[in-house]
Protein backbone atom coordinates (compact mmCIF):
# COMPACT_ATOMS: atom_id res chain seq x y z
CA UNK A 1 0.00 0.00 0.00
CA UNK A 2 1.48 3.40 -0.98
CA UNK A 3 2.26 5.70 1.96
CA UNK A 4 2.34 8.73 0.06
CA UNK A 5 -0.69 10.44 -0.91
CA UNK A 6 -0.52 13.46 -3.45
CA UNK A 7 -3.16 15.96 -3.42
CA UNK A 8 -3.39 17.77 -7.16
CA UNK A 9 -5.39 19.94 -9.16
CA UNK A 10 -6.97 19.55 -13.08
CA UNK A 11 -4.65 17.60 -14.67
CA UNK A 12 -5.43 20.21 -17.50
CA UNK A 13 -4.10 22.88 -16.22
CA UNK A 14 -2.62 22.62 -12.81
CA UNK A 15 1.35 22.63 -13.91
CA UNK A 16 2.51 23.02 -10.65
CA UNK A 17 0.89 19.66 -9.48
CA UNK A 18 2.39 17.62 -12.67
CA UNK A 19 5.89 18.62 -11.40
CA UNK A 20 6.21 16.24 -8.59
CA UNK A 21 3.27 14.20 -9.57
CA UNK A 22 6.19 13.45 -12.34
CA UNK A 23 8.96 13.12 -10.24
CA UNK A 24 6.89 10.08 -8.38
CA UNK A 25 5.25 8.33 -11.42
CA UNK A 26 8.62 8.55 -13.54
CA UNK A 27 10.81 6.72 -10.96
CA UNK A 28 7.93 4.58 -9.53
CA UNK A 29 7.13 5.79 -6.18
CA UNK A 30 4.02 4.66 -4.84
CA UNK A 31 1.50 7.04 -4.26
CA UNK A 32 -1.98 7.82 -3.56
CA UNK A 33 -3.72 10.41 -5.95
CA UNK A 34 -6.82 13.02 -4.98
CA UNK A 35 -7.05 15.11 -7.75
CA UNK A 36 -8.97 17.76 -6.40
CA UNK A 37 -11.16 20.91 -9.27
CA UNK A 38 -9.39 24.06 -9.18
CA UNK A 39 -11.24 26.97 -9.41
CA UNK A 40 -14.94 25.61 -9.59
CA UNK A 41 -18.09 27.54 -7.22
CA UNK A 42 -17.76 24.69 -5.07
CA UNK A 43 -16.84 25.41 -1.57
CA UNK A 44 -16.27 21.92 -0.30
CA UNK A 45 -13.45 21.92 -3.74
CA UNK A 46 -12.27 24.34 -1.25
CA UNK A 47 -12.53 22.50 2.17
CA UNK A 48 -11.31 19.37 0.71
CA UNK A 49 -7.79 21.56 -0.08
CA UNK A 50 -7.78 22.95 3.09
CA UNK A 51 -8.16 19.87 5.04
CA UNK A 52 -4.51 18.29 3.16
CA UNK A 53 -3.03 21.89 4.11
CA UNK A 54 -3.81 25.49 5.42
CA UNK A 55 -1.93 27.26 2.82
CA UNK A 56 -5.09 26.32 0.48
CA UNK A 57 -3.23 25.33 -2.39
CA UNK A 58 -1.88 22.44 -4.39
CA UNK A 59 0.00 20.18 -4.72
CA UNK A 60 0.36 19.04 -1.70
CA UNK A 61 2.08 15.38 -0.12
CA UNK A 62 0.92 13.71 3.22
CA UNK A 63 3.28 11.15 4.63
CA UNK A 64 2.03 9.72 7.23
CA UNK A 65 2.37 12.63 9.97
CA UNK A 66 4.34 15.17 7.86
CA UNK A 67 2.83 17.43 4.96
CA UNK A 68 4.73 19.07 2.81
CA UNK A 69 3.79 21.57 0.41
CA UNK A 70 4.88 23.76 -2.96
CA UNK A 71 6.12 21.94 -6.02
CA UNK A 72 10.21 21.83 -5.22
CA UNK A 73 9.79 21.43 -1.24
CA UNK A 74 7.68 17.78 -2.62
CA UNK A 75 10.49 17.29 -4.82
CA UNK A 76 12.89 17.92 -2.34
CA UNK A 77 11.34 16.05 0.27
CA UNK A 78 10.89 13.14 -2.33
CA UNK A 79 14.63 13.08 -3.01
CA UNK A 80 15.99 12.86 0.53
CA UNK A 81 13.11 10.40 1.52
CA UNK A 82 14.11 7.85 -1.84
CA UNK A 83 17.75 8.94 -2.13
CA UNK A 84 18.00 5.80 -4.58
CA UNK A 85 15.80 7.61 -7.53
CA UNK A 86 18.73 9.75 -7.58
CA UNK A 87 16.13 12.73 -8.51
CA UNK A 88 19.36 15.14 -8.27
CA UNK A 89 22.75 14.37 -9.61
CA UNK A 90 25.43 13.37 -7.61
CA UNK A 91 27.98 15.44 -8.17
CA UNK A 92 28.56 18.19 -6.01
CA UNK A 93 28.86 20.90 -9.33
CA UNK A 94 26.10 19.72 -11.36
CA UNK A 95 23.42 18.95 -8.32
CA UNK A 96 23.86 22.98 -7.47
CA UNK A 97 23.47 23.73 -11.10
CA UNK A 98 20.28 21.37 -10.96
CA UNK A 99 18.95 23.38 -8.41
CA UNK A 100 20.10 26.47 -9.49
CA UNK A 101 17.46 25.92 -13.07
CA UNK A 102 14.94 24.33 -10.54
CA UNK A 103 14.77 27.45 -8.44
CA UNK A 104 15.24 29.82 -11.55
CA UNK A 105 11.76 28.04 -12.91
CA UNK A 106 10.00 27.83 -9.34
CA UNK A 107 10.17 32.26 -8.95
CA UNK A 108 10.74 33.51 -12.88
CA UNK A 109 8.99 33.38 -16.11
CA UNK A 110 6.40 34.99 -15.39
CA UNK A 111 5.72 36.49 -19.04
CA UNK A 112 5.10 33.51 -20.66
CA UNK A 113 2.98 31.88 -17.51
CA UNK A 114 0.79 34.54 -17.89
CA UNK A 115 0.91 34.14 -21.79
CA UNK A 116 0.93 30.59 -21.99
CA UNK A 117 -0.90 28.99 -19.23
CA UNK A 118 -1.17 25.59 -19.49
CA UNK A 119 -3.94 24.06 -20.86
CA UNK A 120 -3.54 20.59 -23.01
CA UNK A 121 -7.13 20.59 -24.47
CA UNK A 122 -6.11 24.02 -26.66
CA UNK A 123 -5.74 23.21 -30.08
CA UNK A 124 -2.26 23.97 -31.27
CA UNK A 125 -1.69 27.24 -32.84
CA UNK A 126 0.68 29.70 -32.78
CA UNK A 127 0.36 32.79 -30.56
CA UNK A 128 2.21 36.33 -30.74
CA UNK A 129 3.88 36.71 -27.46
CA UNK A 130 5.59 39.83 -25.60
CA UNK A 131 9.31 40.61 -25.96
CA UNK A 132 9.29 39.53 -22.06
CA UNK A 133 7.86 36.11 -22.95
CA UNK A 134 10.23 35.98 -25.91
CA UNK A 135 12.93 36.47 -23.69
CA UNK A 136 11.40 33.91 -21.27
CA UNK A 137 11.01 31.50 -24.07
CA UNK A 138 15.30 31.99 -25.28
CA UNK A 139 16.38 31.60 -21.28
CA UNK A 140 14.72 28.64 -21.15
CA UNK A 141 16.29 27.19 -24.68
CA UNK A 142 19.72 28.51 -23.43
CA UNK A 143 18.88 26.51 -20.20
CA UNK A 144 18.01 23.57 -21.96
CA UNK A 145 21.10 23.76 -24.39
CA UNK A 146 23.80 24.19 -21.89
CA UNK A 147 22.53 20.61 -19.04
CA UNK A 148 22.56 18.62 -22.48
CA UNK A 149 25.66 19.77 -23.85
CA UNK A 150 27.18 19.65 -20.26
CA UNK A 151 25.53 15.95 -18.87
CA UNK A 152 24.17 14.59 -22.19
CA UNK A 153 26.60 11.79 -22.31
CA UNK A 154 24.99 10.85 -18.77
CA UNK A 155 21.53 10.40 -20.54
CA UNK A 156 19.05 11.82 -22.92
CA UNK A 157 17.34 14.32 -19.87
CA UNK A 158 18.77 17.35 -18.44
CA UNK A 159 21.30 15.92 -16.37
CA UNK A 160 21.70 12.90 -17.83
CA UNK A 161 19.03 10.29 -15.89
CA UNK A 162 15.24 11.94 -15.12
CA UNK A 163 15.40 13.78 -12.30
CA UNK A 164 14.12 17.02 -10.43
CA UNK A 165 15.15 19.06 -13.28
CA UNK A 166 13.35 17.65 -15.98
CA UNK A 167 10.18 17.26 -13.33
CA UNK A 168 10.09 21.06 -12.94
CA UNK A 169 10.35 21.93 -16.33
CA UNK A 170 7.80 19.74 -17.82
CA UNK A 171 4.96 22.00 -17.90
CA UNK A 172 7.24 24.33 -20.17
CA UNK A 173 7.27 21.16 -22.90
CA UNK A 174 3.39 21.25 -23.43
CA UNK A 175 3.50 25.19 -23.38
CA UNK A 176 5.79 25.43 -25.75
CA UNK A 177 3.84 22.17 -28.05
CA UNK A 178 0.65 23.98 -27.54
CA UNK A 179 0.75 27.38 -28.43
CA UNK A 180 3.46 26.42 -31.25
CA UNK A 181 6.61 28.23 -30.11
CA UNK A 182 9.26 28.00 -32.68
CA UNK A 183 12.54 26.10 -30.57
CA UNK A 184 15.68 25.42 -31.64
CA UNK A 185 16.92 21.85 -32.79
CA UNK A 186 18.00 21.07 -29.27
CA UNK A 187 14.97 21.95 -27.67
CA UNK A 188 12.83 20.15 -30.03
CA UNK A 189 14.97 17.12 -29.23
CA UNK A 190 14.75 17.51 -25.13
CA UNK A 191 10.55 18.15 -25.65
CA UNK A 192 10.97 14.57 -27.71
CA UNK A 193 12.53 12.72 -25.37
CA UNK A 194 10.09 14.39 -22.30
CA UNK A 195 6.87 13.39 -24.15
CA UNK A 196 8.35 9.58 -24.78
CA UNK A 197 8.18 9.58 -20.84
CA UNK A 198 5.53 6.91 -20.33
CA UNK A 199 4.65 9.09 -17.60
CA UNK A 200 4.34 12.46 -19.20
CA UNK A 201 2.24 10.73 -21.46
CA UNK A 202 0.06 8.57 -19.09
CA UNK A 203 -0.43 12.39 -17.19
CA UNK A 204 -1.34 14.11 -21.13
CA UNK A 205 -4.06 11.29 -21.62
CA UNK A 206 -5.69 12.24 -17.78
CA UNK A 207 -5.51 15.78 -18.63
CA UNK A 208 -7.20 15.23 -22.01
CA UNK A 209 -10.11 12.94 -20.76
CA UNK A 210 -10.81 15.72 -18.08
CA UNK A 211 -14.66 17.35 -19.19
CA UNK A 212 -14.26 20.15 -16.61
CA UNK A 213 -13.68 23.74 -18.57
CA UNK A 214 -12.23 26.65 -16.40
CA UNK A 215 -13.31 30.02 -18.77
CA UNK A 216 -11.00 32.01 -17.87
CA UNK A 217 -8.15 29.83 -19.22
CA UNK A 218 -10.21 29.18 -22.51
CA UNK A 219 -10.01 32.73 -23.86
CA UNK A 220 -6.44 32.44 -25.32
Amino acid sequence: MATLKLAIGNKNYSSWSLRPWLALRANDIPFEETVIPLYTDNPADKQRILSFSRAGKVPVLVDGDITVWDSLSIIEYVAERYPDKKLWPDDVAARAHARSVCAEMHSGFMALRNECGMNLHRPVRPVTLSVDALANVARVQEIWRECRARYGARGPFLFGGFGAADAMYAPVVHRFRTYGIDVGPEARAYMETMMALPAFQEWTRDALAETLLIDRFETV
